[in-house]
């Protein structure tokens, strides 16, 4: 409390039941304390109090995130950042900003859309979540197919290692200087290599022109199909988004409803933004292969506001399966565009199993899938099962050449997955450059690697072999 002071400090049972987890509600563990702090200074004091007590500690930014990492497994301390919250420079000239790591998302694009310019990472959760989780998370969103995620649009960083030291890389904001490429290994790494506390971002000059095109499809083997055939086409659309029937109950029956037909198999949304002169003939092979694909109706948005309608609407998805379900968990796989069908298919197969209601939103461009596991966690085992479902989705995935996550992040939802796509050999060398930097394993513990409690539930599972457990 001598560090921040008392009042910016919590203790009390009741005020940390806010922070027994985040957005990943399947795994909850209580917090020491919560200390909010106010610059790089009082974080680095407060890590070199915590590591000469051997107390571990996370950093947490809004607590959006969807794989547990800012989760307590318990009698941890918890760094809030929220509170350091502020735009520190904006230069448009070299199109770059720098903010503290709580900076909201979207408010960054808000700041300076006035100015002709926006950041182009956008999470569903934009709204909410903040820079610096963006950073742990490399996150992603809708558009990263044209324009790339978070690690794409990072300068530079100040970091507080878990030494305490306050460390500065890129401070000029140019990235690609000689050595180890210190952005992209701290970029993702979910908050256990050091904790951010400035952030320089790319910003990108708006596009002269941008559309939106909605095709409705009566079978997702179409609509997968015209996926890859806009992209063999030689475009590629700033977003390319899918939503399958059970997605679209959902935002249907939520904000913002759009009046999508409840009977059909799927939906895509489409936009391609750029130079004004090449956007129309675009539009018109985008419609050509979604009418060659058998699409029911395809539409262009007739004005900004229809397009954002559509959008609202997309990003609702998320939330909006609390209108047809109590619970839902959602996983974060990804695959090759050519293996959406089959994936798609395995998927369907995993929710007869488990009788469990799987919604299907997704990134189709980059192959980027997100189920949704619709559950009751009132009724006995059904929590379980859903676990149980979602793992599954991410062999699936793994088994088509893909991966467990794109931009959720591993945290402890996913780390005994890891063995789907990684070594013994892998993750021990990974493991290596977290102890280099974290030796002690004070910040965020217990996160990304399997541990050996968690090698039984794999095996148990019976979905992959596990070696030397």
């Amino acid at each position: 409390m001598a560090i921040a002071g008392a009042s910016q400090v919590l203790y009390l049972k009741e005020d940390l039941v806010a922070y027994e987890c985040d957005g990943y509600t399947m795994s909850k563990g209580m917090p020491r304390a919560v200390v909010f702090v106010k610059n790089a200074e009082q974080v680095s004091d407060i890590v070199k109090r915590l590591n000469k007590e051997k107390v571990p500690y996370i950093a947490r930014g809004a607590g959006t995130g969807l794989s547990g990492g800012a989760t307590p497994f318990g009698g941890e301390v918890i760094i809030s950042l929220v509170r350091m919250k502020k735009m520190l420079h904006i230069d448009l000239e070299n199109r770059k900003a720098v903010v503290e790591p709580g900076y909201v998302n979207l408010k960054l694009t808000q700041s300076i859309s006035d100015k002709g310019y926006y950041y182009a990472p956008d999470p569903s959760s934009q709204y909410a979540c903040t820079i610096g989780g963006n950073v742990a998370e490399n996150a992603g969103g809708a558009h990263c197919l044209k324009y790339g995620v978070t690690t794409n649009h990072i300068l530079g960083l100040e970091v507080v290692l878990p030494s305490g030291e306050i460390i500065e890389i890129s401070k000029d904001g140019i990235p690609d200087q000689p050595g180890y490429d210190l952005l992209g290994i701290l970029t993702g790494s979910e908050g256990t290599l050091g904790i951010v506390t400035k952030i320089i971002v790319k910003v990108l000059k708006n596009p002269q022109a941008k559309k939106t095109v909605l095709a409705y499809y009566d079978d997702i083997q179409d609509a997968s199909q015209a996926v890859s055939e806009i992209i063999s086409a030689g475009i590629i659309p700033a977003a390319l988004e899918m939503m399958d029937a059970i997605a679209i109950e959902g935002v249907e029956s939520a904000a913002y409803p759009v009046g999508h037909p409840r009977d059909i198999a799927a939906f895509l949304l489409i936009e391609v933004d750029g130079i004004e002169a090449g956007i129309d003939d675009q539009i018109n092979e985008i419609l050509t292969v979604c009418k060659n694909n058998h699409v029911r109706e395809v539409k262009v948005a007739k004005d900004e506001a229809e397009r954002a309608l559509w959008w609202a609407n997309r990003k609702m998805g998320f939330g909006a399966m609390g209108a047809i379900s109590p619970d839902y968990l959602v996983q974060d796989g990804v695959i090759p565009r050519t293996r959406l069908p089959e994936v798609l298919a395995n998927i369907a197969a995993i929710s007869a199993k488990y009788e469990l209601r799987i919604a299907n939103i997704f990134h189709a461009g980059d192959g980027n899938l997100h189920p949704l596991i619709l559950f009751d966690a009132t009724i006995p085992g059904e929590s379980e099962r859903a676990s149980k479902a979602g793992s599954e989705c991410l062999k699936a995935c793994a088994d088509a050449g893909g991966s467990i996550t794109g931009e959720h992040g591993v945290g402890i939802e996913k780390s005994a997955e890891m063995r789907f796509i990684f070594s013994e050999q892998e993750m021990a060398a990974q493991t290596d450059i977290r102890a280099v930097f974290n030796p002690e394993d004070l910040l965020n513990p217990g996160k990304l690697f399997p541990t050996p409690g968690r090698c039984v539930e794999i095996r148990d599972k019976d979905l992959v072999p596990v070696k030397g457990t």
